[in-house]
């Protein structure tokens, strides 16, 4: 539920955009935005950090689309989120020596330092495409062939980066959990 609570928004302004254009698009994408983290605290009790950014820089960038009728504004947004997510992992490796999706998986899966810091550049790198992927699609093609990369594309290559991924750390998993997997 909660998954599929985060995509509604993207739902409702590609059929937006689709039958009304970018402004109206904008509008609904804001305020769907809005209520989708009103009911993330009231059925959760909490915000993932992660989620709370997304969802200010949607309302600041979806706002300024509407007011000046531009796509432009939210095809910065996909391209500095993307540069911040990046940019966050980097630093926390290099920086803090924590690689970031060890924090947020380590007290669900049990991996070696190094896996951790290989899948932390990984999903860096993975940001950093998106990122330059966004860029060239948003100056080289149309509005509404970024707006299907948008709604579709980013979905898409987030998936797959998601089951390289779980390849990737089901290599490591301590034999008994691989084990349990198989049974069930």
């Amino acid at each position: 539920m909660k998954q599929l609570l985060k995509f509604i928004p993207l739902v409702l302004f590609f059929i937006t955009y689709k039958i009304s254009g970018v402004r109206e698009a904008a509008i609904v994408l804001v305020i769907a935005t809005i209520v989708q983290m009103i009911v993330l605290k009231l059925k959760y009790g909490v915000i993932e950090k992660q989620q709370k950014i997304i969802a200010i820089a949607v309302v600041f960038f979806g706002l300024l689309t509407a007011y000046f009728d531009k796509i432009v504004y939210l095809q910065w947004k996909v391209t500095i989120i993307n540069a911040l997510f990046a940019i966050a992992l980097l630093v926390a490796q290099f920086q803090f020596n924590t690689p970031l999706v060890k924090k947020l998986l380590g007290e669900e899966i049990q991996l070696p330092d190094n896996v951790w810091n290989k899948l932390n550049l990984g999903w860096a790198g993975f940001f950093i495409l998106c990122m330059l992927v966004n860029i060239y699609i948003s100056q080289n093609m149309s509005d509404n062939a970024w707006v299907y990369f948008k709604s579709f594309g980013l979905l898409g290559m987030t998936f797959v980066a998601t089951i390289i991924s779980g390849a990737y750390i089901y290599r490591y998993l301590p034999k008994d959990d691989q084990k349990n997997d198989e049974d069930k």
